[in-house]
């Protein structure tokens, strides 16, 4: 081992992963180069592989860290619902979830590319008793559609199945803002048919 790999050794992994997590906020997931980033941190690609098995190990690594960030952040746009009634709070968060979702997706697109378009196939598996690990955006999601059943707003029979609605059209909706004809659009344009969409997905689950 080197003299620069020891004096990394220990929080190289961390490291690998917050100079990754820097080039995909710039690029996307095709930004992640494990020898562009060795070079970075002045260490040998040899001693990444001392915790990354490949590449994809590391984008894999980064899309959970970043896959937090926004959980994170759309935790934070729930917390500022007011307080009322259970029902109207209920809606106010899963409300708060969907544009939470699709406002990070706004502000962070190469993050946002990197968290569900750079992980290897079925290393976020999503299993319909959601006994595998789940993206905690999506997480989120299920908390909200629990808590709308738990204040009598939501069916058990309409709750079955209805994160998939959602989902799908929140995630559908940021890809056609960041890659598709929505992205010529100016930002209050989209923000208002963000909140219809979310809105008109709410009520549609009802």
């Amino acid at each position: 081992m080197s003299s620069k790999d020891s004096y990394h050794h220990g929080n190289l992994r961390a490291e690998l992963i917050e100079a990754a997590l820097a080039a995909a906020r710039r690029s996307g997931p095709d930004a992640i180069v494990l020898r562009s980033i060795t070079r970075q941190l002045r260490v040998s690609p040899n001693a990444a592989y001392r915790h990354f098995a490949d590449r994809q190990a590391l984008i894999d690594a980064v899309a959970e860290s970043i896959q937090s960030k926004m959980a994170a952040a759309m935790h934070e746009r729930m917390l500022s619902i007011e307080a009322g009634p259970p029902d109207e709070r209920a809606r106010a968060q899963l409300r708060a979830v969907g544009l939470g979702y699709i406002g990070f997706a706004r502000a962070e697109p190469g993050w946002f590319d990197t968290a569900f378009f750079g992980v290897r196939d079925g290393s976020e598996t999503v299993t319909g008793d959601l006994s595998a690990r789940v993206p905690p955006p999506f997480e989120l999601l299920i908390d909200a559609l629990d808590a709308l059943v738990a204040a009598g707003a939501l069916s058990q029979t309409r709750r079955v199945g209805a994160e998939w609605a959602c989902w799908s059209a929140v995630h559908g909706f940021a890809q056609l803002v960041l890659h598709g004809p929505l992205s010529a659009l100016d930002d209050t344009t989209v923000t208002m048919f963000a909140e219809r969409t979310v809105d008109d997905i709410i009520t549609g689950i009802h």
